[in-house]
């Protein structure tokens, strides 16, 4: 089924207040992903030693990412849990050498905690990335009050180990709007101001799900607010297409530039160079 929302000229906020500076998203930016852990879905994303970390935020940066998003606790279903404390000595350490060795760096944290979101924004993360919208933790939206930081809301039902099991909705597009109109109330209440969207590709969502999202992206519009989408070489991608993984960079490409006509503010991906040439190629279409 297909959805649509009234014909409307949206506002949507694009800026983003960044180590006390205004940070200009009227055009369409790219997170790269640098995954501090043994186990997540894509091991070209794995990175573990400290050098190998730098390596590919490196590359990253000069290949135009504005952020580098940092996780330490893999969501892939099936996914072991990570205690706080194991967590926490995964990223802060890639984050100190990356913030030492790129200063001007714009570091996000994947992290759905609130300890592990404090010492990561005291190690020199900016921003919080939570798939959980805070609902893991409670404390989350008081700690992004007080610390004053850009915050990612995504949509996910359950917990990354429930998650499959919970892709049941009457409407998706009005379950998943009420959701964020409903998350946002609560965070402007506290002063926040700098919120990002993420409709949670794959998070108890199944593969046709996804495609509704994607195709339905501008429904979300009405929200005023960045979106963020996550979607690069996910299974929506390789299991439509019979492949693995690794082989889905071009799929990613083709579904990253559909979801930038649709209104995408920032593509978080793996493979930086080509998210930013789709979005070269996009800007030079519609702008």
């Amino acid at each position: 089924m297909k959805y649509a929302v009234k014909d409307k000229v949206f506002s949507s906020k694009n800026t983003l207040s960044i180590h006390g500076k205004v940070l200009d998203i009227s055009s369409p930016k790219v997170m790269g992903i640098i995954n501090v852990t043994p186990d997540s879905f894509y091991s070209g994303s794995r990175k573990q030693r400290i050098p190998d970390i730098l390596k590919k935020a490196s590359t990253m940066l000069t290949e135009g990412a504005t952020f580098l998003d940092i996780g330490g606790y893999s969501t892939r279903p099936g996914a072991s849990e990570v205690p706080i404390k194991e967590e926490i000595q995964r990223v802060l350490p890639a984050i100190e050498a990356i913030m030492n060795e790129f200063p001007e760096a714009i570091v996000s944290i994947d992290t759905f905690r609130s300890e592990v979101a404090n010492k990561a924004i005291e190690a020199g993360a900016t921003m919080v990335n939570d798939i959980s919208g805070g609902n893991l933790d409670p404390e989350m939206k008081y700690l992004i009050s007080e610390r004053n930081v850009p915050y990612i809301i995504m949509h996910m039902k359950g917990t990354p180990s429930n998650m499959n099991m919970l892709a049941k909705y009457d409407n998706l597009l009005t379950e998943l709007m009420d959701y964020f109109q409903i998350k946002v109330a609560e965070l402007h209440d506290l002063g926040i101001k700098d919120i990002i969207i993420d409709p949670g590709f794959g998070f108890s969502k199944t593969v046709e799900q996804n495609y509704v999202l994607l195709r339905n992206l501008a429904y979300f519009k009405a929200l005023e607010l960045p979106t963020l989408i996550g979607i690069s070489r996910k299974s929506m991608i390789f299991k439509t297409l019979g492949i693995v993984a690794e082989e889905a960079l071009n799929g990613t490409t083709v579904l990253n530039t559909i979801a930038l006509q649709h209104g995408a503010g920032i593509l978080r991906v793996h493979d930086v160079k080509e998210a930013v040439q789709a979005v070269t190629l996009y800007n030079k279409t519609y702008n």
